[in-house]
C-alpha cells in the first residue's frame, strides 16, 4: 500500500473565508480521491496534467502537480516530455509551450541524474530500493538498498550511483559466513587487498570468503547494481575499514 497523500492547502489558504470548499479540496478530493489505489499515484499525476494543460490552466496549479509528479510519483523527464509533446497536438500548441515552460524548471536540475536512474531501473526486475542512509557513512556516493528477502538466507539488492563504492572492509564469522555477489545491472568492480582489480557485468557471481580485506561499486561512469547473499555463520559481522582512495578508484579511468 502507498503512502497516505495528506492534504492541508485549503484549510491553511482558505479554511477561515471558505471553509467547505477546503474541506473538499483537503478531505475528499485529496483524501479520498487520490488516496483510492484503484489508479496508482503516477497514472493519477499524469492525467491531472493533462487535464489542467488541456484546460489551459499553466499557474501554480500545475506546477504543483508537476513537482509531485517528479518528486514523489516517479514521472521522469523523459515520460514528461513525451506526455505534453503528444496532448499538444490535440488541445493546441501554444498549451505545450507553457506547460514546456513550466516542466522544464521542474526537471532541470536533476533531469540527467533522474533519467539515468529509470533506465537503470528498467534494465533489471529487482527495484532499487531506498537511499542507503543507515550504512552511507561507510560509502563513497550515494548508494540504495532494497531487502530481497529477509528468511532463511539474507538477499538484498545494492545499488550504486555512478562513481559509488563501500570503504574496504572484511566479514567475520567464527564459522561459516561470508558473502557472495550476484550482479545484476550495470557495470561495477571488486577488489581484494593485494590484487587486480575485476570487473562485475550481469550475470557475474563473486564469492567472499571470511576475512578477505575488498570492497565493491560502480564504475566510474554507470549505475551498478548486484545482490548481497549474506552466507549464515555463527557470529558473523562486518568490520568497516577506511574509504577506497581516489587514487586506488581512479586507476578504473585507466580501464
Amino acid at each position: 500500500m502507498s503512502e497516505k497523500i495528506v492534504q492541508t492547502a485549503g484549510r491553511d489558504q482558505l479554511g477561515e473565508f471558505a471553509p467547505e470548499f477546503a474541506h473538499f479540496n483537503d478531505d475528499v478530493l485529496f483524501g479520498e480521491n487520490w488516496n483510492n489505489e484503484d489508479i496508482n499515484l503516477k497514472t493519477r499525476s499524469i492525467i491531472t496534467i493533462v487535464a489542467l494543460m488541456s484546460s489551459g490552466i499553466t499557474d501554480s496549479s500545475l506546477i504543483y502537480h508537476l513537482q509531485n509528479a517528479k518528486k514523489k510519483n516517479g514521472v521522469t523527464k523523459k515520460e514528461m516530455v513525451a506526455i505534453i509533446t503528444h496532448v499538444a497536438f490535440y488541445v493546441g500548441w501554444p498549451k505545450g509551450w507553457a506547460a514546456f515552460s513550466l516542466a522544464k524548471d521542474v526537471w532541470k536540475e536533476t533531469a540527467d541524474k533522474n533519467d539515468a536512474k529509470a533506465q537503470h531501473q528498467a534494465s533489471m526486475i529487482f527495484p532499487i530500493g531506498k537511499p542507503n542512509d543507515a550504512f552511507a557513512k561507510y560509502f563513497v556516493g550515494q548508494s540504495y538498498l532494497a531487502p530481497i528477502s529477509m528468511e532463511q538466507v539474507g538477499v538484498f539488492n545494492v545499488t550504486f550511483e555512478p562513481g559509488c563504492r563501500n570503504n574496504w572492509h572484511i566479514h567475520h564469522a567464527d564459522k561459516g559466513g561470508g558473502q557472495i555477489l550476484i550482479c545484476v545491472a550495470g557495470r561495477g568492480y571488486y577488489q581484494e587487498w593485494g590484487k587486480d582489480i575485476i570487473e562485475m557485468n550481469p550475470g557475474d557471481c563473486i564469492n567472499i570468503p571470511v576475512g578477505v580485506k575488498h570492497w565493491h561499486g560502480a564504475a566510474p561512469d554507470s549505475w551498478f547494481s548486484h545482490l548481497a547473499i549474506e552466507v549464515p555463520g555463527e557470529n558473523g559481522f562486518n568490520e568497516w575499514l577506511e574509504p577506497v582512495s581516489e587514487e586506488q578508484y581512479g586507476v578504473l579511468n585507466l580501464k
